[in-house]
């Protein structure tokens, strides 16, 4: 199903009348023109045609879509409460599915949804901690603080996002795009400089446009974040998370015959930085991610992720960028085990390359983008697939 122009309008103007239009002095707190607005909003239109080439996959493009609109207000300005934030977003996703013509087990696209709704992503308040950190509470993104390197998110496959062997646990994945869920973030420090955050989320994801909303009763249990890290020339972060409440198992069975439950938690490790300063003003940036998780209770033991990102590629054209990535995700030694009883023979990993190009004209930009597929579906036998596409982002602010 393709994305309305109705449902592009419906939500910008929900946006715009959110924040009052951040132009009015009276709405904006009372000040003047020149003093930044308590309120604003942006709003974001991508749409993606995207699909296999060549290789083991039939040859099927598809279109698919995201319509995101924020607004953020900074309540000092409007109430007087010192040091207090908020931040609403909400996304629209339509469109095809292009991993069902690929087959494979991380995705190549990361607007892609399940399900095509229209939902509110993030709402949430955040307050600052006499001046030593902040406290944030509300339908939180996991991956917009933790396990998120910003040197690859140019990179349109889903591995550079959240690792796969966090983004396939929960009992309906954690809480990351497209649905996210209720949480409780502490942070001491700043993210800029030497921080550490911890955060305790729901387990299980929903927000309002999901089919059960959001969920808070908490049957699921909560799943544990901590993440401390370090900025500078070379910004380094770890982690670890774990899930209060035990998952089933992929494999080991209880001796009543139903899956045994297992624990699932893993660790991270990343860092990111600028390589060297090119004469004409560009930079060259690279990242790296490693982690690992429990191998019970997902398919992935775990996984890495690494690249290169140039920023103004072209002279005279300081928003021109091009990126090039590598990932892996690593199966487990039951993900294995339970293919070979299904008569199906995985390989030790599925993995992926790609390189992306990306320039902006005004208020839009356009992406060619390539990857290359290895042992898709983590399917031993199956030969290396080739995706294509073209990413377009229309820009409102």
């Amino acid at each position: 199903m393709m994305f309305r122009l109705d449902d592009v309008r419906r939500l910008i103007w929900f946006g715009a009348m959110s924040v009052g239009a951040a132009a009015s002095p009276a709405l904006a707190g009372g000040q003047d023109a020149g003093i930044d607005p308590a309120w604003v909003w942006d709003a974001a239109y991508t749409a993606d045609v995207i699909g296999v080439v060549a290789g083991d996959a039939p040859r099927a493009g598809r279109y698919l879509d995201d319509l995101s609109v924020g607004v953020d207000g900074d309540l000092e300005r409007q109430f007087g409460w010192t040091g207090t934030r908020v931040h609403f977003s909400f996304l629209a996703n339509h469109g095809g599915e292009p991993n069902a013509v690929a087959g494979t087990l991380q995705g190549y696209d990361n607007i892609e949804v399940a399900a095509q709704k229209v939902r509110l992503y993030e709402a949430w308040v955040e307050h600052d901690v006499a001046g030593a950190g902040s406290v944030l509470a509300g339908l939180y993104d996991v991956n917009s603080e933790f396990y998120v390197t910003g040197t690859s998110d140019l990179l349109l496959a889903p591995p550079f996002g959240t690792g796969s062997e966090l983004a396939s646990t929960g009992p309906n994945g954690p809480a990351i795009f497209p649905s996210t869920a209720l949480a409780v973030r502490l942070r001491v420090g700043a993210a800029d400089a030497t921080y550490v955050q911890v955060a305790a989320v729901n387990a299980r994801a929903g927000t309002i446009g999901d089919v059960d909303g959001v969920d808070t009763t908490l049957d699921d249990g909560l799943l544990y974040l901590a993440e401390a890290g370090r900025s500078g020339p070379v910004r380094i972060a770890a982690g670890v998370w774990r899930y209060g409440e035990t998952q089933p198992d992929i494999r080991r069975l209880a001796p009543s015959g139903d899956p045994a439950r297992s624990r699932a938690q893993g660790a991270y490790l990343l860092a990111e930085g600028t390589v060297v300063t090119l004469p004409q003003g560009g930079t060259l940036g690279a990242f790296a991610r490693v982690g690992v998780s429990d191998g019970d209770t997902t398919d992935f033991r775990g996984g890495w992720q690494a690249g290169l990102r140039l920023d103004s590629v072209m002279p005279g054209r300081p928003d021109s960028a091009l990126s090039l990535g590598v990932h892996q995700g690593l199966l487990s030694d039951k993900a294995r085990a339970n293919a070979v009883d299904a008569g199906t023979a995985f390989a030790r990993a599925e993995s992926g390359i790609e390189l992306t190009y990306a320039d902006t004209l005004g208020p839009f930009t356009i992406q060619p983008d390539l990857q290359w597929i290895h042992h898709p579906g983590g399917e031993q036998d199956r030969d290396p697939i080739l995706i294509a596409g073209v990413r377009f982002i229309w820009t409102v602010r």
